[in-house]
């Protein structure tokens, strides 16, 4: 968990990323502090989906379409943890403070024994 570590292949981008557990998240979204962002394609969450998540793709990925947590902090989930840091990484460069991600992704949530929904 080494903040300062880089993906292989990845260039550095000033700026970092926390990780968060599944539980640190889900708890964070039953007490209401944390909004989740599934930066997944729709093809993936329609199979299978975060419950409580807004979804923003990244591959078309623009801050500016996240909506306004109100007052809660941002977090950013994908698959497997690689996508919600680029994401995560993307908003700090447009000027939002969003450096939080679900590490481990939909793969993590479900190994940590976390529901999850039909896709919609």
């Amino acid at each position: 968990m080494d903040p300062g570590s880089a993906i292989a292949g990845e260039k550095k981008v000033a700026g970092q990323v926390e990780d968060l557990t599944p539980q640190e998240v889900a708890k964070g979204i039953a007490d209401g502090r944390y909004l989740l962002v599934d930066v997944r394609e729709p093809n993936e969450v329609a199979v299978e989906a975060y419950p409580d998540a807004v979804v923003v793709p990244l591959s078309t990925f623009d801050p500016k379409a996240i909506p306004d947590p109100a007052g809660k902090e941002v977090v950013f989930a994908c698959r497997s943890g690689k996508r919600s840091v680029t994401a995560s990484m993307a908003a700090q460069a447009a000027g939002l403070p969003y450096n939080r991600h679900l590490a481990g992704g939909i793969l993590g949530w479900k190994a940590a024994g976390l529901p999850t929904k039909p896709g919609h």
